[in-house]
């Protein structure tokens, strides 16, 4: 890329294999220190839940090209030092580093398993072991094999075509051919290298997600306990594994009985860094492409998260904002998690939204705290029993922040806050998308009956009511409700809404013009108050504006035979109508 004259790293977005983005020369900020954390604080299981897009899927890429003892195609082991030249980890102690190249290793990415129905979802599962095992055919010709090892495997690559599983039978055999798919390659890998497997999972999750809001949850839970019980429990071959994904899922329905496990939350300590960028990392990143004064603005925007204790900038969002910025200085920040993340938890959240719920959306969005009691083992289906597990959720998933916690007896209550202007924006955005939904739904009929018979207070009475449905997110913004009772006039019975047309020396707000020349057209003006007490000074100054600028003399102009004009004033959920007098 080319900056200021000069050419800088490319900035690789996208990437999430570790060896394309050095090969690659990509921008890349060292991480490599999870390698040794891993060693060194890891258990022999270790699940890291993070929110999606933060550098998960690369960490374990890297991991893998650190541990693993690769073959090429006769057979010799490749040397993947060159990858980690001047990294970090090459600091680590002489034990650490004499484990890269050592191990045979198995990854997994589950994400195709984002799939309309369990068949399809749990078949694709199938397709990445079997490629997994592809990777691994070497080992067919191995002479440390058993014969009875050969045969086990040679079998699970020679799939049952998806055309030729027509039965619910037949599928429930091939799922259950597979659910100890993972255990039989460990084995295989061990005899043959004669040295413990680490396993790679990443979006673990993915499945169990996928499946709760497509409706056969429990069959997907049924096929990843299987899964992982045989891979990770029972598996004497086993020398290490690490699982990543978003949500830590209950100990009873997916990881039950697995005394290994080990788990590393946002909340959890000692691994806070290996994930996303802290402040030195973003800022560095900042300085690298010339653009430290933007700082301020990429902390309001993209920082906020606390892993741990360590305050963390969203990185998909950080390499994306760089990108845009290094081509056009002048390009203004976007939310650009939103368009990679599921927000379906939101959108149910808001649109099921509760009194009380709305309230605490109404204070988290102007920037208020709310507390809520954490507890970290939950299942997709247990997100809508209780608005605590609906928060614990949102929280664990990027989408809300810890400001501070407490203990109370045995439970855990932190008090929480929106991340940054990326995540209100989200928030706002859904927000928004929900009112403008239950707008054209409303029955405008008693509103457009009110407008032709002049009754200012059945007027003002059906948009306070309205408005009393939903959240106060835009309480400030005058554009909002302008906008907000603009479409409400649409459709009055022999009229035309226009906003803003030139009239008299000025524009009203919303002008109704009247396809029959013998009635009035119809002028609104809109004004906003923070305080109630202060809504009859707004109607004032609607009506001082309207005599001011002269509207109803632009009607007569445009030869209609006259005009009614009104001043509407809100505040927050409330709104007056009145008549100027004539």
């Amino acid at each position: 890329m080319f900056f200021g004259g000069e050419i800088v790293q490319k900035i690789g977005i996208g990437y999430e294999r570790y060896k394309r983005i050095i090969d690659d020369g990509c921008y890349y900020v060292d991480k490599t220190l999870l390698i040794r954390d891993i060693i060194e604080k890891g258990s022999m299981v270790t699940l890291f839940t993070r929110p999606r897009r933060f550098g998960k899927t690369l960490a374990l890429s890297m991991l893998q090209t650190f541990f693993e003892c690769e073959l090429d195609r006769d057979g010799k082991q490749v040397d993947n030092s060159r990858y980690f030249e001047g990294k970090k980890i090459l600091d680590a102690p002489t034990e650490i580093l004499d484990m890269m190249g050592r191990y045979p290793v198995i990854k997994l990415s589950l994400k195709s398993a984002k799939q309309p129905d369990f068949r399809t979802s749990v078949l694709r599962l199938r397709d990445e072991i079997v490629s997994e095992f592809g990777r691994h055919e070497y080992l067919m010709n191995s002479d440390n094999l058993e014969k009875r090892s050969k045969e086990l495997f040679d079998s699970l690559m020679a799939f049952t075509p998806e055309e030729k599983i027509r039965t619910e039978d037949e599928l429930r055999a091939e799922v259950g051919r597979y659910a100890t798919a993972l255990k039989v390659l460990s084995d295989c890998l061990k005899q043959h290298h004669g040295k413990g497997v680490i396993i790679l999972l990443d979006e673990y999750d993915v499945p169990l997600e996928n499946a709760y809001y497509e409706g056969f949850y429990d069959e997907m839970v049924g096929f990843i306990r299987s899964l992982f019980e045989s891979a990770l429990k029972t598996n004497d071959a086993l020398e290490r594994a690490v699982i990543t994904g978003c949500l830590r899922i209950s100990k009873e329905s997916i990881f039950t009985g697995m005394n290994n496990l080990q788990i590393n939350s946002i909340r959890d300590v000692g691994f806070s860094e290996g994930f996303g960028f802290n402040t030195s990392e973003t800022e560095q990143m900042l300085k690298d492409y010339g653009l430290e004064e933007k700082i301020s603005e990429v902390r309001t925007w993209y920082d906020g998260y606390v892993f741990g204790e360590t305050e963390i900038y969203n990185p998909w969002s950080i390499i994306k904002y760089v990108y845009g910025v290094v081509i056009d200085k002048k390009k203004f920040p976007e939310p650009y998690w939103a368009n990679t993340s599921s927000n379906l938890i939101i959108k149910d959240m808001v649109y099921n939204a509760d009194d009380d719920m709305k309230q605490e959306l109404d204070l988290l969005i102007s920037g208020g705290t709310i507390e809520k009691r954490v507890h970290e083992e939950i299942t997709y289906g247990d997100i809508h029993e209780s608005e605590d597990n609906l928060w614990n959720f949102l929280f664990f998933t990027g989408y809300m922040k810890k400001v501070s916690e407490r203990f109370e007896g045995e439970d855990i209550f932190v008090t929480m806050c929106i991340p940054n202007a990326e995540i209100r924006s989200i928030y706002r955005n859904q927000i928004s998308t929900w009112f403008e939904k239950r707008v054209k739904e409303a029955d405008r009929s008693v509103l457009h009956k009110a407008v032709l018979d002049g009754d200012t207070e059945a007027m003002a009475d059906y948009v306070s009511d309205l408005l009393e449905k939903t959240i106060s997110t835009f309480d400030s913004a005058e554009s909002f409700y302008h906008g907000f009772f603009l479409s409400l006039l649409y459709g009055v019975p022999g009229y035309n809404a226009r906003s803003n047309r030139e009239e008299g020396i000025g524009r009203p707000d919303i002008t109704l013009y009247p396809n029959r020349p013998k009635n009035p057209a119809i002028i609104f003006e809109v004004k906003i108050r923070k305080k109630f007490n202060e809504m009859e000074d707004g109607i004032e100054e609607a009506f001082k504006q309207i005599r001011d600028q002269r509207y109803q003399e632009g009607i007569l102009d445009d030869g209609y035979i006259g005009s009614v004009s009104y001043g509407v004033c809100f505040c927050k959920k409330t709104c007056i109508i009145e008549r100027l007098p004539e």
